[in-house]
């Protein structure tokens, strides 16, 4: 039985988006998703047919990297400063509920 819409799209990790439809709200192409996956930022949902699906976590991952790429960060960069960000927010969360 699958997941009941209204819980799916609550979901910030539900891979809602394909690649076209995430570059297309980024206002960037499918070859950056693709580099941020390569550079392991980002690590898309596969469907059984093996395309690429986004969560909105996942898009707010790859807003922030293009936003950083933009203003001259070199992607590599930009994507493990985001990956560290991310490791120490979620450190901080989980001290906090100790």
């Amino acid at each position: 039985m699958g997941q009941n819409p209204d819980d799916m799209f609550g979901d910030e990790d539900y891979p809602a988006y394909t690649i076209g439809q995430a570059a297309e709200m980024l206002g960037t192409s499918q070859d950056f998703l693709r580099r941020l996956d390569e550079a392991k930022l980002i690590d898309p949902h596969r469907s059984s047919g093996g395309h690429r699906r986004y969560s909105r976590y996942q898009l707010r991952l790859a807003a922030r990297a293009r936003e950083m790429v933009d203003q001259g960060t070199a992607l590599e960069a930009a994507c493990r400063i985001i990956i560290l960000e991310d490791q120490l927010e979620e450190a901080l969360r989980q001290n906090g509920q100790q």
